[in-house]
């Protein structure tokens, strides 16, 4: 079963929640989940919890003991929030490079898929007619404590955005599209090193080349230590088949590190 994960206290979870069951045929079930109506349509179940997502380490934990199974792939339907407001369409996987200041463990990843999130990505570019930014993020936030494969897809950057209909639209459009083919996808795994957090490079290379990113590290969580960045090879769910590094948005430390590390391991050094 596949499950996309919402949340009452966010508009944007909200307005995509709708979205999808207006415009996807879900349906009400006998099934409750936090206190909440659990909606299917085929082996997809879209559930609601009442507090923030990010704080939801061991979901897929909490899944099994109330409703009886392990989920193959969370989806995670949210708001971006920042400071500039800018409109977007975002995704990445969650985890924390350091100190876990907004959910999560220190020093600790969720799995990434990266076929899901290229497709998501490929998808919102493709159904984007609202001129908005549409990017990767770098792993951020909670939760990190998952043992299945999950990403966040998010609608940004203030209630303005997160309550708009046509937004609301395409992440559910694009939510459907993913779940449907991330298992036949085919693309060369990298992860990424170096940029901002809104990953410039990395999502330019996702749109115009067969490279799919799993855990990107931004240049302000540098230096990376060795430990992590195998920590982050190791909780992806497909093969890496690469070490992609933003040279000029990186920190020499790491960047080099990087390099050894992808010819110690047999991977791919792309430089950018």
């Amino acid at each position: 079963m596949q499950v996309i994960m919402t949340t009452k206290v966010d508009k944007a979870s909200m307005n995509i929640k709708e979205k999808l069951v207006e415009n996807f045929g879900f349906r009400e079930t006998e099934w409750i989940f936090d206190g909440n109506p659990v909606y299917q349509r085929g082996n997809t179940l879209i559930l609601t919890t009442n507090d923030e997502m990010i704080y939801y380490d061991n979901l897929d934990k909490a899944i099994e003991v109330q409703l009886g199974f392990k989920p193959e792939i969370i989806t995670f339907a949210s708001r971006h929030s920042s400071r500039q407001k800018l409109p977007a369409l975002t995704t990445h996987v969650t985890g924390n490079w350091g100190k876990a200041l907004y959910g999560g463990r220190d020093e600790s990843l969720a799995i990434a898929m990266p076929s899901a999130m290229k497709l998501a990505l490929l998808k919102m570019h493709e159904l984007n007619d609202l001129g908005w930014t549409v990017c990767y993020e770098a792993t951020h936030h909670g939760p990190s404590e998952l043992e299945v494969p999950s990403f966040f897809i998010e609608i940004g950057s203030s209630e303005e955005e997160w309550i708009k209909e046509r937004a609301g639209e395409i992440i559910a459009e694009t939510i459907i599209y993913v779940l449907e083919n991330y298992r036949k996808a085919e693309f060369r795994v990298a992860l990424g090193i170096g940029g901002g957090h809104y990953a410039p490079k990395q999502t330019k290379r996702a749109l115009q080349s067969d490279l799919a990113f799993g855990h990107i590290a931004p240049k302000y969580v540098h230096p990376v230590s060795r430990d992590m960045l195998i920590t982050a090879i190791n909780r992806t769910a497909e093969k890496v088949d690469a070490i992609y590094v933003d040279w000029k948005g990186s920190k020499g430390e790491t960047r080099q590190l990087a390099r050894s590390l992808a010819h110690e391991l047999g991977l791919e050094f792309i430089k950018d």
